[in-house]
């Protein structure tokens, strides 16, 4: 099965039109003409992004903070504070039993107070980190000379245009007219900047650029501006228009070069430069951030624009004109600029964090499990190179997890849940017992083989396919005639507690699925099947289930009696009440096509959900799989309406991101009760909403890919979408599995 094709969808049998790409990103153009700090804009190439306020540049972060900080942040800028004791992974350990093997090391935090006994805890989980390059903003100045409030700007306004990457932001400063042009090169980690105003020539305009220190808060804004002798800036050449300077923090060291054609670079201090150009009414700068010393780039819009019209025309594409249910130009929009934030946020090196290239969040490390709503939908939607940027971690990754597999007393490859470019895994109270990122890499490259791959994807995946299945096969536990999965586990649903907890019915569905996929590419490869698989799919429990329902784990038996009971009911949140997080049973028959699973009691299943969760808790990913659920039940007018679903982490800003909300946020709707359960899994400080959660728009992609294209089984056009009130044209995306 081939990626690379075309597929209409209309209610007409004749071939239709090609969808006209540039109309349908066009019209989702963000303008704006006023500060919104839950939406600044960004720019950027999969490797850089660049977080620009009302100006274009990063002037008047104050204006945003603490709700949204402003920052340059690529994918391989990871930082690590000195290390004097030499933690290593071993001070994170900690001995669990494992029924049937003893006691086994995980990088478990039993409790929060440890932290304060053992400082390689700390250390371990702050290390290593994402960092801020540095910042870019105006340097403007009154007539008097003075420095400028945001208050004397008047008459903003800022349009971002999708189809070309480009940001135009104009304004009025003392009387004249300013306009900014914000861009990143597509090939290399370059922020380019023209400015045009008559406050040019009066060298009363011009480009700042400064570079932090890393903050021991490392959430949501790692920058430290306060401690100029913690961190380096050396001037390595300087020449008119032109500067390279080497940055050091700690062990860390990268390039930073700035160029102005007929501007003057001077020395703002000892972690900064001000470009000025005092003719003319135009000035144009380049800001580039480097692994190695590099010279100053020049500015080539060209080259962004090509880039951007190559990402919309070559990839998948939904099309909702010409509908009437009145949602329909909203999820469109939803659609395209989840598209938009993927290429910036989802299509680097490294897997992105939760919070991407725009924030920090859990010290900047990437989790495992969410890769699949990152960056699932790349293959699917056409795109299946990019997808596999981020697979070549997974390929350097293997031997440690092979090495981590071998501490747990099984075979094959254990991949950590938190983590960073080491691989190691970050300790908590749950990370470490999370096992549902483990069947990913077997997902991730059937996808790339169905998206064309072909042989190649077979040799280039086949042993990180036949290890992750290993472990896979070699981890259920036996009891008599059936395989467990835990203890120690903790589902996808975080609130079971790891050691007495078996069973979750999403995990032992999604094992099934990935050992039976890989028994697929042994034979793909021609390799016999393994016997010992075989055994492990066939004795693998089915979903528990309980009076027609499937139970989140079967070590709940009570779950739906329990959480139908007047005190959970009202959504109180006692150590009982479960019904809260993620409802990721129903990713059983949603996420993937479980084939122990029962329709009929899925969807009573659903219902139930629906009627008795505490859907505030629920995630922004949680909405797009829940509508793929439905849409494999057949009910297509649900899975619309699982989309929309006016809930605090499902409301998408202007700029298509959505928000990040803890349940200790929303005390004022619960109560005291709500602050019970202390700091919860993340440990202290946590708590804090962020304003952009880009599981969100990976997983809406990967759902509307699914709704408007199907998977396989499904028939008819558009199978996840109401036959009436929608028109839906979708192009160069596959069917699921």
């Amino acid at each position: 099965m081939t990626g690379w094709f075309l597929v209409a969808l209309l209610p007409s049998p004749t071939f239709a039109q090609p969808i006209d790409r540039h109309a349908l990103v066009s019209r989702h153009n963000v303008e704006l003409t006023r500060i919104d700090p839950h939406a600044p804009l960004m720019v950027g190439n999969g490797n850089l992004g660049f977080t620009a306020d009302i100006t274009g540049l990063q002037t008047f972060p104050e204006q945003y903070s603490p709700i949204a900080p402003l920052l340059t942040m690529a994918q391989w800028a990871w930082h690590s504070f000195p290390n004097p004791n030499g933690h290593s992974e071993r001070d994170g350990l900690a001995m669990v039993p494992v029924p049937g093997r003893g006691e086994q090391p995980y990088p478990w935090i039993r409790d929060w107070a440890e932290i304060d006994k053992r400082p390689g805890l700390q250390w371990l989980r702050e290390n290593p980190h994402r960092f801020s390059l540095g910042r870019i903003g105006l340097a403007l100045l009154r007539r008097d000379g003075t420095q400028p409030k945001f208050g004397d700007l008047t008459a903003t306004r800022q349009r971002l245009d999708l189809w070309s990457g480009s940001l135009t932001s104009s304004f009025v400063f003392d009387g004249q007219p300013v306009s900014v042009e914000t861009r990143v090169h597509p090939t290399r980690d370059m922020v380019m900047v023209s400015i045009r105003s008559p406050l040019v020539a009066q060298g009363r305009i011009g480009v700042d650029v400064r570079y932090p220190g890393v903050s021991a808060k490392l959430n949501p804004d790692p920058s430290d501006w306060a401690h100029d002798d913690t961190h380096r800036t050396r001037i390595l050449t300087q020449a008119p228009g032109r500067v390279v300077a080497e940055r050091t923090l700690d062990d860390m060291r990268y390039f930073s070069a700035i160029g102005a054609p007929g501007g003057a670079i001077t020395r703002a201090g000892p972690h900064g430069f001000r470009v000025l150009r005092r003719d003319g009414d135009r000035l144009d700068v380049t800001v580039s951030f480097d692994r190695s010393r590099r010279q100053p780039g020049t500015p080539d819009s060209a080259a962004v624009a090509q880039h951007w019209r190559q990402y919309w025309t070559r990839g998948g594409a939904v099309d909702f004109a010409g509908s009437t249910d009145p949602r329909a130009g909203e999820l469109e929009r939803r659609v395209v600029l989840s598209q938009y934030l993927a290429a910036i946020n989802q299509a680097g090196e490294y897997p992105p964090q939760e919070e991407g290239l725009f924030s920090n969040s859990w010290n900047g490390k990437f989790h495992l499990e969410m890769l699949i709503f990152h960056s699932g939908h790349w293959a699917s939607w056409g795109r299946r190179e990019i997808l596999e940027r981020s697979l070549v971690w997974y390929l350097r990754a293997l031997p440690y997890a092979q090495q981590v597999a071998r501490r747990h007393r099984v075979k094959g490859a254990w991949w950590s849940k938190m983590t960073g470019p080491n691989g190691w895994n970050s300790p908590s109270t749950v990370n470490p017992f999370i096992m549902w990122q483990q069947p990913h890499p077997i997902y991730f490259a059937e996808l790339v083989y169905r998206a064309g791959g072909g042989r190649v994807t077979l040799k280039r995946y086949g042993e990180m396919v036949e290890q992750t299945a290993e472990m896979l096969a070699s981890w259920p536990r036996r009891d008599g005639q059936r395989y467990l999965l835990g203890p120690p586990i903790i589902p996808a649903q975080e609130n079971h507690p790891p050691l007495t907890t078996i069973n979750p019915a999403f995990e032992l569905e999604y094992y099934r699925w990935a050992l039976g996929t890989a028994q697929i590419w042994r034979e793909r490869r021609g390799l016999a099947r393994n016997v010992e698989w075989d055994r492990v799919i066939a004795g693998l429990a089915p979903p528990p289930e309980s009076e027609g329902l499937y139970l989140p784990v079967e070590s709940e038996p009570d779950f739906w009696r329990t959480s139908t009971s007047p005190e959970c009911s009202r959504h109180a949140t006692p150590p009982r009440c479960l019904n809260r997080d993620h409802p990721s049973f129903l990713m059983a028959y949603g996420l993937i096509p479980g084939r122990r699973v029962d329709p009929a009691a899925m969807r009573s299943t659903l219902a139930a959900t629906e009627a008795h969760w505490d859907l505030r808790q629920t995630w922004g990913w949680d909405f797009p799989v829940i509508a793929m659920t439905a849409a494999r039940l057949g009910d297509r007018e649900s899975a619309v309406d699982w989309l929309f679903r006016d809930l605090p982490n499902n409301r998408w800003g202007v700029s298509g991101m959505t928000p990040r909300v803890h349940l200790e946020e929303e005390r004022q709707l619960v109560g005291p009760a709500a602050g019970a359960a202390g700091p919860g899994p993340d440990g202290p400080g946590y708590a804090r909403a962020a304003e952009t959660y880009f599981p969100s728009n990976g997983a809406l992609l990967l759902a509307i890919g699914m709704m408007a294209q199907g998977w396989d089984g499904s028939s008819g056009p558009a199978p996840g979408f109401p036959t009436r009130g929608w028109k839906v044209r979708a192009e160069e995306i596959a069917p699921l599995p």
